[in-house]
């Protein structure tokens, strides 16, 4: 399917550029219900990112490589978890360590397995399976919102309707949203918040491999910090999503927006490059601010 078979390419590439803001939030959203502000969802993508691409590669399969670059960056995050709620450190200063380690580590790992710390390139690396229903795609907006993406991006539709009917719909998710709310009322009915906060921060983890797989499988190639920031706009999808995984869907959907914007501008409106690329995260700024005064006169009323 070529790009130019669909009726609003904007918008289209805007539900693929997404993917990666609405997994790390879907993730992140568990740990928000428990009470915990998880900072480390950049890192936490970076890893995904990084091993999905790399263990694709040396394993030939997509599947294989996605479940280990998952479960690697599930392992970092019982890292953060068990140093943020068993060793008691600042779960802000241990998410900033997370990120950092992230960084750090995909770089070493890069020069020490390839010799390179730029840009790795993956030759004859397996491709992203397409979903492609020819009677559908001259359908107006309906082609463009359903159909030519990657599985990775059904799959996080998928995540978003787990996420809705685990914590509206189970024991599990009203004691996730139970330890936000009071802790000492969970641990008065004979359970373990702490363990509740751990699982969330799991939870993240896997939706941040997933989301990390989406950037570098698509891409064919790791950049270092290829992330770009994703985890702290991701971050901030769960608030304006009002911590629902519909809002979040909405907020993702902006975001991916507004970076697809960007990338189509750079080509046709003659306005500086930099300005150009600084557009999703004045639109990240700009939506904050408008939150904040939403949230504001909605105290006030």
């Amino acid at each position: 399917m070529s790009q130019s078979s669909f009726t609003f390419p904007l918008i289209h590439n805007s539900i693929g550029i997404m993917t990666p803001f609405l997994l790390a939030a879907i993730g992140g959203l568990f740990t928000e219900l428990t009470g915990m502000l998880n900072i480390a969802l950049e890192g936490l993508m970076l890893i995904g990112a990084f091993f999905s691409v790399v263990f694709t590669a040396f394993t030939g399969s997509l599947l294989l490589g996605i479940l280990l670059g998952i479960l690697a960056t599930m392992l970092i995050a019982a890292l953060f978890a068990s140093i943020s709620l068993h060793l008691k450190a600042n779960i802000f200063i241990s998410g900033l360590a997370t990120n950092l380690l992230a960084s750090g580590l995909t770089i070493v790992l890069a020069f020490q397995l390839f010799g390179n710390k730029g840009v790795i390139r993956f030759e004859n690396l397996p491709k992203l399976p397409v979903l492609s229903i020819p009677a559908l795609e001259g359908i107006p907006l309906l082609g463009d919102l359903f159909l030519g993406h990657n599985v990775l991006v059904y799959i996080s539709w998928l995540c978003v309707i787990l996420a809705a009917v685990v914590i509206y719909r189970t024991p599990f998710g009203l004691r996730i949203r139970g330890t936000g709310l009071g802790s000492a009322t969970i641990a008065s009915l004979g359970l373990n918040p702490v363990g509740y906060q751990f699982k969330a921060i799991l939870i993240s983890g896997f939706t941040c491999g997933l989301a990390g797989a989406v950037l570098t499988l698509k891409l064919g190639a790791f950049v270092p910090n290829i992330t770009s920031g994703r985890g702290w706009i991701a971050l901030v999808a769960i608030y304006l999503g009002n911590k629902t995984p519909l809002g979040i869907v909405i907020a993702a959907f902006v975001f991916g927006f507004a970076e697809s914007f960007s990338n189509y501008a750079q080509g046709a409106i003659n306005i500086p490059a930099d300005f150009i690329l600084a557009f999703p995260y004045m639109i990240t700024v700009l939506a904050m601010i408008g939150y904040s005064i939403w949230r504001h006169y909605k105290a006030r009323v």
